[in-house]
């Protein structure tokens, strides 16, 4: 059965009532999660599906409702401060949203949550990783995704999607899937009387669901205005996007508490101008907010995305420490960080603004063995001019220093901006299977 159509804030509630009950009494269970970086992108994906999809659920569906997994522990939220900005446009606060503290703990999970009573939905990643993916890799149904297709979810899902095609933010592929059934929702609900959720004070019901509707598509709309800089960032922003925005938009515009003083320019400046406030954050925890994980042939790799550039993360490592030069503090940083998830190969890639306002991009690559430093010379060999790499000079200190024996570190500039973590990950990985066969 359905869920009632509720708020935002009701629903998260409800999802982790069930995924409670779940877990005391081995009750089947879905769940809907977004990968290891629990950007924007992921939570939204997860949260927006798993709404939708509770209250209007497939006929045969492995369980009505659908829990949406932020795939992070829960004291991180702080770490991303869009996350508290776009929260106050969704009323809802940090700690509705369910994080990896509420499933079982790793040395009971599965004894908690056994593999045969769960169902996965991957969204922004195509490849359960980590220790949830060598539990329950073979439990994943469906998909929505905007990276390259790794092979790993079945071509035939079970009532669920397989979507996995280029667009700016998978929120937009989401959105796009999601809207047949979100219009039906929102209909049906108007006509036949909302529950109406603690909090919610409008005079009938077609203005609650029109408000609950708005709510939800601000949460997407935020993650797709960041991911494609206002569609105007034309090497990302595709027709999924465009035609997402337009929809999630009209969602706003129809809630009369909102049309008067809705400006999407306003939005987006907003939420971008939070997702960079990481002054406040040290440096590990700059490093730690975007991270992504993968282990390749063997090999692990890690890749930190940073939305500024590595003159300023020298300059934080440097006051942290107050006892080095700043590239030196910096570089400690980076191999403590490196060293305590046990990587071969870590890369740091930064985005900022020039002085004359244009959009740029750094790429830091670290090897610490042999076989790292293979893969990423074959890196370089076989990607330097798809990513316009070119030798960054801004401090000789941190590309020349001493990085210990049979290490191998470089930093470039990244002209051609337009290719993200999304496009130089499977680069790297591709790099670290090629450097393998090499030794």
């Amino acid at each position: 059965m359905a869920v009632s159509r509720t708020s935002l804030r009701g629903f998260l509630t409800q999802a982790r009532g069930a995924l409670r009950a779940a877990v005391g009494s081995n009750q089947k269970i879905t769940f809907v999660i977004g990968n290891e970086s629990a950007d924007l992108d992921s939570m939204a994906c997860a949260v927006l599906y798993a709404y939708v999809r509770s209250m209007s659920p497939p006929k045969n569906a492995f369980t009505p409702l659908y829990v949406p997994i932020t795939n992070i522990p829960a004291s991180d939220i702080q770490l991303r401060p869009e996350f508290l900005a776009v929260f106050q446009h969704a009323n809802v606060e940090p700690e509705h949203l369910i994080t990896l503290d509420d499933l079982p703990a790793t040395s009971d999970i599965q004894s908690k949550l056994r593999p045969e009573n769960t169902a996965w939905i991957l969204v922004d990643h195509n490849t359960l990783q980590g220790q949830l993916g060598k539990i329950y890799s073979d439990r994943v149904r469906g998909v929505i995704d905007h990276h390259d297709d790794e092979g790993t979810v079945p071509k035939e899902a079970d009532n669920e999607p397989r979507i996995i095609e280029k667009s700016g933010s998978c929120t937009s592929l989401t959105t796009n899937y999601c809207r047949a059934a979100w219009d039906m929702l929102s209909g049906s609900a108007s006509s036949a009387g909302a529950t109406h959720a603690q909090g919610d004070n409008f005079s009938d019901d077609d203005t609650v669901v029109k408000r609950w509707d708005a709510s939800v598509a601000q949460l997407g709309l935020a993650s797709i205005l960041i991911d494609t800089a206002n569609l105007q960032d034309q090497s990302k922003t595709t027709e999924h996007d465009v035609r997402a925005v337009e929809y999630l938009e009209a969602k706003i515009m129809a809630c009369s508490q909102l049309s008067a003083s809705f400006d999407r320019a306003s939005f987006y400046n907003e939420i971008d101008t939070a997702k960079r406030n990481i002054g406040a954050l040290a440096l590990r925890d700059i490093l730690r907010k975007d991270y992504k994980q993968w282990d390749q042939g063997g090999q692990k790799l890690g890749i930190s995305s940073v939305v500024k550039p590595i003159e300023f993360l020298q300059a934080k490592a440097g006051s942290e420490t107050n006892t080095q030069p700043p590239y030196a503090a910096f570089l400690d940083e980076l191999e403590l960080f490196a060293s305590e998830r046990e990587l071969d190969l870590y890369s740091v890639m930064t985005t900022s603004t020039s002085s004359g306002g244009e959009f740029q991009r750094e790429l830091l690559l670290w090897a610490f063995n042999d076989g790292a430093v293979a893969a990423a010379k074959a890196f370089v060999s076989t990607s330097r001019d798809e990513l316009g790499l070119e030798e960054w000079h801004e401090s000789g200190d941190v590309v020349n220093g001493n990085h210990g024996k049979g290490q191998w570190m470089r930093v470039w500039w990244q002209r051609q901006v337009q290719h993200s973590r999304k496009r130089v990950a499977p680069l790297l990985r591709e790099s670290m299977s090629s450097g393998e066969s090499r030794l």
